[in-house]
């Protein structure tokens, strides 16, 4: 089985980008990353197709990782469905999820849900608008959940399909689990993998 997870933000060149290397980072640290796969979405569609912002990529090139290849993409209902888990960024992309159904709707989780620390309030607010130190406020947000996203995922791992607890889509068989995985996937090269 694979766990899909989808990251969501406005426009795809900013947060969700950067929650989606975040985590395929700590899922190869973690040692998961040949049974999860991550990608990120837009829940408009104003900058498909846009590498993801200088100042992000600039941030995440000085942790390592490379973004060159990343274009964004806007959210599809049926990349959506095939998700395991949607991780929105702020709060203003909880609707635009919820919108293409209940089935979507109970898999979407704000992502510093995940994050032991976090206080009332787990928006990540848009960096966009701001300077240097906003994408690095963002990043801090970003990276204090993932240690509780992994063990999350895990967890689910964990389970047999159709146990209590298994992981949303769990037991789907054949191509209609595997169906949309290279789309998925294709989230920084612009290619199935």
């Amino acid at each position: 089985m694979t766990y899909r997870i989808l990251t969501v933000c406005t426009g795809n060149i900013c947060r969700s980008p950067m929650a989606e290397y975040a985590l395929v980072e700590a899922f190869e640290q973690a040692g998961l990353a040949d049974q999860v796969e991550v990608a990120s979405l837009a829940t408009s569609g104003w900058e498909v197709g846009n590498p993801i912002d200088p100042r992000a990529a600039a941030l995440l090139e000085r942790h390592g990782i490379t973004t060159t290849s990343h274009r964004a993409r806007q959210m599809d209902p049926e990349l959506l469905r095939e998700a395991d888990l949607i991780l929105t960024l702020d709060h203003d992309h909880v609707e635009p999820v919820r919108r293409a159904g209940a089935d979507i709707a109970s898999k979407q989780r704000m992502m510093r849900e995940f994050d032991p620390q976090v206080g009332e309030d787990t928006g990540i607010r848009d960096p966009w608008y701001g300077d240097e130190q906003d994408f690095k406020t963002a990043w801090e947000q970003i990276t204090a959940a993932t240690e509780g996203i992994v063990a999350h995922v895990r967890a689910q791992l964990e389970h047999e399909p159709g146990e209590p607890g298994s992981a949303p889509g769990a037991g789907r068989a054949g191509a209609a689990s595997e169906g949309r995985t290279g789309e998925m996937a294709a989230n920084r090269t612009g290619e199935a993998r």
